[in-house]
């Protein structure tokens, strides 16, 4: 499973929540990839899913998150497309 977290330099939202993100998600599914883009540097990737505002979060290149999800969000969407009880 594929996690993708755009987001822009600068965005102090996306700074302060990313570390807490991303260590919910690897509790949550151990061998998940966890990959930051930087929404300006892959913008054509960005609209291609969607992305309108940033930060959002995509899991397996489908954009889940429009604003960036609490914690204990991200794990409900990431334990249900796993199978798992949310």
């Amino acid at each position: 499973m594929n996690v993708e977290l755009f987001y822009a330099e600068g965005c102090g939202r996306c700074a302060a929540a990313r570390d807490e993100l991303k260590a919910s998600a690897q509790r949550t599914i151990p061998d998940i990839v966890w990959r930051e883009v930087n929404a300006l540097e892959e913008l054509d990737y960005a609209v291609e899913l969607g992305v309108l505002s940033l930060p959002a979060l995509a899991i397996d290149k489908e954009l889940v998150f429009t604003s960036l999800p609490t914690p204990s969000q991200l794990v409900s969407a990431l334990k249900q497309r796993n199978g798992q009880e949310a």
